[in-house]
């Protein structure tokens, strides 16, 4: 089987490394594996194309300010893409995240339909079926369950000085629904249910949870015992307003000085900036730093106002820290009673009242069921084994074979 995947990013930030990881389950069970991105220059084990340039990404960028008009630029650097799926002609074609200043939805689906390779597209977030936005719950607008218009987030990603979003909604209807042979995989339920009430619920969907190395972040002994489980752990990608950057400097006010926060994945002049009681760390994608302090972590909170399924849940739970997130998106499906606490957006007093109920409870008992959640349900070869089972059936090569 020779299967090409489609992303905005290779082998970094969360996409990346999940299209690199389907690739190389793909190669571990002797198929070919393409992928196809927009910009950086990480490496990989799958065989590359690179689409357009940093040229043809700062145009799309600016073209994306002045229109509102996000993924209709790029048209010469898809068309020149089309040429390259030509020449593999992959069997089974794969789109992760198609936004991001780099192809044109439109030269690329017009393409699609004309071809009979299946497709399947796992959505990170919501931007197929919304006018502008790839997140929607922090400003609970739902107009896309019927048409986007008068969009309240058109200065945010992808930013823009004029608003499109009716015009979008109906394009994107049109090029996405065009196509026959189309599956959707989402990584949360929650985005699933979203889906099914969109424009693009005419298509069968599955559920399918991003996955962890469950055999990197493991509990780290001596980090738990070194730190006596004193500090509150936040990490984070990027620290922004919509992943609740501002309720942690709250929360600090209500919460014990004498344990200590600290947040992950800063800038060096939000690092500089933190309060009081508050260490910043910039980001860091080395895997034993971030087990370290996942493992030294009394608590992982995460207080998100917009997500999908964040991986950061998962690490923390494998390394046996428990986890309060906001209800938000898909986050609250990583944990169960056992495991961890959900409360609702900006709930500052019951992210303090859960910490005082996990304070009553055998913390190892705890700590151990984390580990075993994370081990039976997120470890990332099940996943991506479930992607490898999903393809063959699509391409009809009969029942796959473990490779992991």
């Amino acid at each position: 089987m020779k299967v090409l995947q489609i992303n905005s990013v290779i082998n970094t930030g969360s996409t990346g490394r999940i299209v690199e990881d389907i690739g190389q389950i793909l190669i571990a069970g002797g198929h070919e594996s393409y992928i196809a991105y927009g910009r950086g220059n990480h490496k990989s084990k799958s065989r590359l194309i690179r689409i357009g340039s940093a040229f043809d990404i700062y145009l799309h960028g600016i073209y994306t300010l002045l229109t509102d008009r996000h993924g209709f630029a790029s048209k010469q650097a898809t068309r020149e893409f089309i040429k390259k799926i030509d020449q593999v002609k992959p069997d089974l074609i794969i789109l992760h995240n198609i936004h991001g200043y780099y192809l044109n939805i439109e030269v690329l689906f017009n393409y699609l339909q004309t071809t009979d390779k299946p497709v399947v597209w796992t959505l990170h977030d919501a931007w197929p079926f919304t006018g502008h936005c790839a997140y929607y719950e922090n400003f609970n607008c739902y107009k896309w369950e019927t048409e986007c218009f008068q969009c309240p987030k058109t200065r945010y990603y992808p930013k823009s000085y004029f608003d499109n979003s009716r015009l979008n909604f109906h394009d994107k209807k049109r090029l996405f629904t065009s196509i026959r042979n189309l599956t959707l995989v989402t990584p949360s339920d929650w985005l699933n249910s979203h889906v099914k009430k969109s424009f693009l619920g005419i298509f069968p969907t599955r559920t399918i949870n991003n996955g962890i190395d469950t055999e990197v972040f493991v509990p780290d002994a001596e980090s738990s015992l070194a730190s006596d489980r004193k500090y509150l752990l936040f990490v984070a990608n990027v620290w922004t307003r919509s992943k609740g950057l501002g309720d942690i400097f709250s929360l600090r006010n209500l919460i014990d000085s004498s344990i200590e926060f600290l947040v992950v994945g800063l800038t060096q002049k939000q690092a500089k900036s933190m309060p009081a009681g508050i260490t910043g760390i910039k980001r860091t994608s080395e895997a034993g730093q971030l087990v370290k302090l996942y493992s030294g972590a009394y608590c992982f909170i995460n207080p998100t106002y917009s997500d999908n399924f964040p991986t950061v849940n998962l690490e923390a739970l494998s390394c046996g820290t428990p986890v309060i997130t906001y209800r938000t998106g898909g986050s609250p499906e990583a944990i169960n009673a056992e495991t961890g606490f959900v409360v609702e957006r900006g709930d500052l007093n019951g992210i303090a009242e859960s910490l005082e109920k996990l304070g009553k409870l055998n913390y190892q008992e705890v700590s151990n069921a984390c580990r075993a959640r994370a081990v039976a349900l997120f470890d990332k070869n099940k996943k991506f084994q479930e992607y490898l089972n999903m393809f063959q059936e699509i391409v009809g090569i009969g029942s796959s074979v473990k490779v992991y």
